[in-house]
């Protein structure tokens, strides 16, 4: 019976403090202990004894999910170790507005094979050649733009700006 009873403690204890420290590992520990307790009884106590402890399971761990995501949230505790803020900074910086740049000249400011960096209106950014291969220093015409790079292309007409 110490046994039982000392499963039962353990994996309410887990349960407990899966409450406090989230991440899942230590409730599952916890249900299992209480899981071993169960069967025990059933093993020792047979079906009543069995009946009663799966009872008191059920209820217990009814009682830590309603803790966990009903009034955990809401408390001093959850406030304190929430974060709040909200981080706007980006990786990279933001490429081009599509309809402004399509079809304006860039500066290749490494060899494009078929990746490289351009410079458009003073600012440098990753472009991708759908020739294939472009030149440092050679003049190219923004065909597209996709999410993180412009599409280049050899100028479409004789007309270099």
């Amino acid at each position: 019976m110490s046994l039982i009873i000392g499963l039962f403690v353990a994996g309410i204890f887990l349960l407990a403090l899966e409450v406090i420290v989230p991440g899942g590992i230590i409730g599952v520990v916890g249900g299992i202990l209480m899981l071993v307790g169960v069967a025990l009884a059933f093993v020792r106590f047979g079906l009543e004894g069995g009946a009663i402890a799966s009872g008191a399971a059920i209820v217990v761990g009814a009682i830590v999910l309603y803790l966990e995501f009903v009034l955990l949230p809401r408390s001093r505790l959850a406030k304190a170790l929430s974060m709040t803020e909200t981080v706007t900074g980006r990786s990279q910086p933001p490429i081009a507005d599509r309809a402004a740049v399509l079809g304006r000249q860039v500066t290749a400011t490494t060899t494009l094979a078929p990746s490289g960096y351009v410079e458009f209106d003073g600012r440098r950014y990753e472009a991708f050649a759908r020739s294939g291969l472009a030149q440092r220093g050679e003049r190219l015409e923004i065909v597209d733009v996709d999410t993180f790079r412009l599409i280049v292309s050899k100028p479409s007409t004789n007309d270099k700006k």
